[in-house]
């Protein structure tokens, strides 16, 4: 199996389409097409349903993707270790992180990663926790912030960053501002809530604590970023429970404490991948981070 067949193969898979997989790795869609048959044969069974208009994984194509990503990735880092040992750190940072993470300037940290490394080419990519756990785990990230919600395995650790609780906003106007207490989940299930769409970090952890309480509620205003939510809960359309951290985004917004849901805590750690497969870029961010905090 060579590594140009696999390289092809997940391009395919990213793209869905063969065209666009070659015009990407600039190479004729004839000879791609020629080197997924040639994959295909060695393995034995078909790795894609092809249609005109795109193509899609078999069974067999989605087992192959995960070992094929991790594999592509491990060689990748086996290129940058090199150059590391030779004192150069080039290659790639791809780096996820969630929406307004506690515990680290993702900015500043890569401003200061790139005056150290500027020959690493930085990539970012925003999303939830669930999808950055499982980008990592695969080999398609680097490392990743994000609120901690899988416990660690073979393919994913976890170096924690910091951790608050959450807290309830809501409008000044709002009931719950003027009696200006602590509240259970149990008090404020009928309420409306505006929230995260269910795979950001604070969003599972409301759900959990919630569910944890035996209390149902109704998520009425679903949005994809903090500004937004904040926005709702200031025209008083509805309270959010939040991290902490979020009240300072909002001062004119009321803020209370949310007791009864035991462990329900707000924790953002970094994730990596093992530490034999972390790559040099991933090492250096981290010694980074660590440096500044110190």
């Amino acid at each position: 199996m060579e590594l140009r067949h696999l390289q092809h193969f997940v391009a395919v898979a990213e793209d869905q389409h063969f065209t666009r997989a070659a015009e990407r790795l600039m190479v004729s869609q004839s000879g791609l097409s020629a080197s997924i048959r040639a994959l295909e044969r060695e393995l034995q069974t078909p790795l894609f349903v092809r249609t005109t208009r795109r193509v899609t994984l078999t069974e067999a194509g989605r087992a192959l993707l995960g070992e094929a990503e991790r594999i592509l990735a491990q060689v990748r880092s086996a290129h940058e270790a090199v150059a590391a040992v030779q004192g150069v750190l080039r290659g790639t940072l791809a780096l996820g992180t969630e929406q307004c993470i506690a515990g680290v300037h993702v900015a500043r940290l890569l401003a200061a990663f790139r005056r150290l490394h500027p020959d690493v080419e930085i990539r970012l990519r925003q999303a939830g926790a669930g999808a950055l756990a499982e980008e990592v785990a695969a080999g398609r990230l680097d490392l990743a912030f994000a609120v901690r919600s899988h416990a660690d395995t073979d393919q994913l650790r976890s170096v924690p960053l910091t951790s608050e609780p959450m807290t309830v906003l809501c409008h000044p106007s709002h009931p719950l501002a003027s009696a200006g207490a602590a509240v259970t989940p149990d008090e404020i299930g009928d309420e409306i809530f505006v929230d995260f769409h269910p795979d950001w970090g604070p969003r599972r952890i409301t759900d959990a604590a919630f569910a944890a309480a035996g209390v149902r509620r109704t998520v009425a205003l679903e949005v994809n970023d903090v500004h937004s939510l904040l926005d709702l809960v200031d025209e008083n359309l509805g309270i959010a429970v939040v991290p902490r951290h979020f009240r300072h985004k909002r001062e004119t917004l009321t803020a209370l404490p949310l007791k009864g849901t035991g462990e329900a805590t707000y924790e953002t750690v970094a994730l990596l991948p093992p530490p034999q497969a972390a790559s040099p870029a991933a090492r250096a961010l981290m010694t980074l981070l660590e440096t500044e905090e110190a």
